[in-house]
């Protein structure tokens, strides 16, 4: 296999997840650590992919950075890997963890939905993306860690994606905004009147105050249905990221925040502790 070797690669890829993919890094130590290569090439994989539209200068250029990447998930099954750490480092945990080329390349798909500049209809479809996003990556990670019987803990794991994906991009707004791209939904721009280039701007308005609200309200509800649904322990590390939506939501709904000038950023221990704490529970 040409390109970095299978160690070289799995170091690699857990430096980007730590670099690019705090939450789900600390999430990592709470793995068993026979385990844990496998959830590193995933989410190292995935961190790749969900920076697509960052790394380059036009959508089409995305879409032929994403089309490579199928055809490196598809060829896995062949046992070839192109040259990037994070392809090799998935073939080389297939014994671990025989991720379906299916779900992988529907994660892909579902990333196309970032090189489009139009934004959201509505709520729904927004939640329909983190389905597609972070729910899916959440379901792979648990297959990792129990295999078929991960199947089971689907219901826990969807809200507990969307719920995720939606406090990750209220977190990411200013970035986002910085870039020309919106995710909150065409129906809550029109309900609080907000002007979007006052928000690629940089500027606070009530209007985007409420949206914001609305967006974490949506988030906490569908962390309330996970811990009413609840999932297995074996699984749990693979949703223990979704444990620390509380503490972001908290910040981003506080009455004075802006997250144009203010960090919703948590130290990592305090991240740690909470992770420590839930795994103890066995619930997120």
């Amino acid at each position: 296999m040409d390109g970095p070797s299978a160690a070289d690669s799995l170091h690699a890829s857990l430096d980007e997840v730590r670099r690019l993919d705090h939450d789900r890094f600390l999430s990592l130590f709470f793995a068993p650590a026979s385990k844990r290569p496998a959830l590193i090439a995933l989410y190292a994989f995935n961190a790749e992919i969900a920076r697509v539209r960052e790394a380059v200068s036009e959508p089409m250029l995305g879409q032929i950075r994403l089309q490579w990447w199928r055809e490196t998930i598809e060829a896995l099954s062949a046992g070839e890997a192109r040259g990037h750490e994070a392809a090799i480092a998935l073939a080389e945990t297939r014994r671990l963890a025989p991720f379906s080329t299916d779900e992988l390349v529907a994660l892909i798909d579902a990333r196309e939905r970032d090189l489009d500049e139009t934004p959201f209809e509505s709520v729904e479809a927004l939640d329909a993306y983190a389905e597609g996003t972070s729910s899916r990556l959440m379901s792979l990670a648990a297959f990792a860690l129990a295999g078929q019987a991960a199947e089971a803990s689907w219901a826990a794991i969807r809200p507990a994606g969307i719920a995720y994906a939606l406090t990750g991009l209220l977190r990411a707004l200013p970035l986002h905004a910085s870039q020309g791209k919106l995710y909150l939904p065409l129906d809550l721009l029109r309900a609080h009147d907000i002007d979007p280039h006052r928000i690629f701007a940089g500027e606070m308005s009530e209007g985007l105050r409420y949206a914001i609200a609305e967006v974490a309200a949506r988030a906490r509800m569908h962390l309330t249905e996970s811990r009413w649904r609840r999932s297995g322990r074996v699984t749990l590390p693979a949703l223990l990221p979704a444990s620390l939506c509380d503490r972001y939501l908290d910040i981003m709904t506080a009455p004075d925040f802006d997250p144009f000038r203010q960090s919703t950023e948590v130290p990592a221990f305090l991240l740690q502790l909470r992770m420590f704490g839930r795994k103890l529970a066995g619930r997120i």
